[in-house]
């Protein structure tokens, strides 16, 4: 694992179409990557929505079932759910010219929570970016504001940010966060 010394509290930037947002950067090395890729969709997969999420376009989709498959090919992980599957290049990849390959690797990984007009988290996920700057994934984790079925939530079920408390330990050496269990709901708009 790459070492990064994270901030327990990094800067809240505003971010077009996002809002305020408090990033933590992750290890970009191959090993890290895997581990972290392999961790959130073979332990959370039920729990979790992913896509891409840029200004214009959320792309929110929800796994059918476990993988079927996690594996890593030539410097990409592909999760496989049996009818569908996707890759991510995390790593070397020969198929290119050294300049185009390392265009499409991860050069840029991240934990995120997006804070209300309170200043209190309201949404949490993680972000893959290639080395060009293109999102390569959003990892929406459980919110606490939601319940499993994605509607709002009568009150907070602070359980739902297990998956956060275990990234955050686990990749950043951070404990949980008092200000994650401040919040009051509203999961859209600032």
């Amino acid at each position: 694992m790459t070492d990064i010394t994270p901030t327990a509290t990094p800067p809240a930037i505003d971010e077009p179409g996002l809002g305020r947002v408090q990033c933590w950067p992750l290890p970009t090395d191959e090993d890290t990557l895997w581990l972290l890729l392999k961790e959130v969709f073979q332990q959370y997969w039920q729990n979790i929505h992913f896509g891409t999420l840029v200004p214009g376009a959320v792309w929110e989709i929800r796994a059918p079932n476990a993988p079927v498959k996690v594996s890593m090919l030539d410097g990409y992980a592909t999760v496989d759910f049996g009818a569908w599957h996707f890759h991510l290049c995390i790593g070397h990849f020969s198929g290119a010219s050294p300049q185009d390959a390392a265009q499409r690797r991860t050069g840029r990984a991240e934990l995120y929570r997006v804070l209300g007009r309170d200043g209190a988290p309201k949404s949490w996920g993680l972000r893959l970016f290639t080395v060009a700057g293109h999102q390569q994934m959003t990892v929406f984790l459980p919110n606490p504001f939601l319940g499993s079925d994605g509607r709002l939530a009568s009150a907070p079920d602070w359980s739902r940010l297990a998956a956060w408390d275990y990234l955050r330990e686990n990749y950043l050496a951070l404990p949980p966060d008092p200000l994650d269990r401040s919040g009051s709901g509203l999961v859209c708009g600032g």
